[in-house]
Protein backbone atom coordinates (compact mmCIF):
# COMPACT_ATOMS: atom_id res chain seq x y z
CA UNK A 1 0.00 0.00 0.00
CA UNK A 2 0.86 3.49 -1.36
CA UNK A 3 0.22 6.69 0.90
CA UNK A 4 1.64 10.18 0.65
CA UNK A 5 3.21 11.75 3.85
CA UNK A 6 0.79 14.42 3.40
CA UNK A 7 -2.02 11.94 4.26
CA UNK A 8 -0.18 10.39 7.28
CA UNK A 9 0.28 13.86 8.84
CA UNK A 10 -2.38 14.62 11.87
CA UNK A 11 -3.03 10.44 12.21
CA UNK A 12 -3.51 9.39 15.12
CA UNK A 13 -0.17 7.30 16.72
CA UNK A 14 -1.06 4.24 19.32
CA UNK A 15 2.14 1.52 20.27
CA UNK A 16 1.26 -2.14 19.56
CA UNK A 17 -0.23 -2.15 23.22
CA UNK A 18 -3.20 0.28 22.85
CA UNK A 19 -1.84 3.22 24.45
CA UNK A 20 -2.58 6.15 22.49
CA UNK A 21 0.58 8.13 22.21
CA UNK A 22 -0.81 11.77 20.32
CA UNK A 23 -0.69 12.52 16.31
CA UNK A 24 1.81 12.47 13.60
CA UNK A 25 3.57 16.03 13.31
CA UNK A 26 6.53 15.48 10.81
CA UNK A 27 8.86 13.42 9.37
CA UNK A 28 12.88 13.38 9.38
CA UNK A 29 14.34 12.08 6.08
CA UNK A 30 17.98 10.94 5.60
CA UNK A 31 19.04 13.52 2.68
CA UNK A 32 21.79 11.00 1.66
CA UNK A 33 19.53 7.72 0.57
CA UNK A 34 15.80 9.52 0.31
CA UNK A 35 14.55 6.96 2.69
CA UNK A 36 12.16 8.18 5.69
CA UNK A 37 14.68 8.29 9.49
CA UNK A 38 12.07 8.93 11.98
CA UNK A 39 8.50 10.02 12.63
CA UNK A 40 7.54 13.02 14.79
CA UNK A 41 4.59 13.18 17.19
CA UNK A 42 3.11 15.71 19.00
CA UNK A 43 2.10 13.78 22.28
CA UNK A 44 -0.83 13.50 23.94
CA UNK A 45 -0.65 15.21 27.45
CA UNK A 46 -1.30 12.12 29.51
CA UNK A 47 2.24 10.30 27.57
CA UNK A 48 4.95 9.77 29.89
CA UNK A 49 7.55 11.95 27.36
CA UNK A 50 10.74 10.86 29.24
CA UNK A 51 10.06 7.69 28.29
CA UNK A 52 10.89 8.23 24.71
CA UNK A 53 13.28 10.27 22.44
CA UNK A 54 12.17 13.83 21.82
CA UNK A 55 12.97 16.88 19.79
CA UNK A 56 13.42 20.67 20.81
CA UNK A 57 9.77 20.96 20.24
CA UNK A 58 9.27 18.25 22.55
CA UNK A 59 7.84 16.00 19.69
CA UNK A 60 8.32 11.92 20.21
CA UNK A 61 10.94 11.11 18.03
CA UNK A 62 9.65 7.04 16.84
CA UNK A 63 11.93 5.24 14.36
CA UNK A 64 10.01 5.34 10.81
CA UNK A 65 10.77 1.53 10.68
CA UNK A 66 8.76 0.98 13.34
CA UNK A 67 5.56 1.50 11.76
CA UNK A 68 3.10 -1.47 11.59
CA UNK A 69 -0.02 -0.62 10.15
CA UNK A 70 -1.52 2.31 8.58
CA UNK A 71 -5.45 2.28 8.56
CA UNK A 72 -7.96 4.56 10.92
CA UNK A 73 -4.94 4.62 13.39
CA UNK A 74 -0.74 4.27 12.72
CA UNK A 75 -0.10 1.51 14.99
CA UNK A 76 3.92 1.57 16.29
CA UNK A 77 6.43 -1.44 17.52
CA UNK A 78 7.09 -0.13 20.80
CA UNK A 79 9.95 -1.78 22.90
CA UNK A 80 11.29 -4.71 20.92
Amino acid sequence: MRKFLTELRGKTVMTNDGQILGLIDNFVIDTQNGAIAHVLIQPNDDVEQRLFQTDASNRLVLPFKSMRAVKDVVVMEIGK
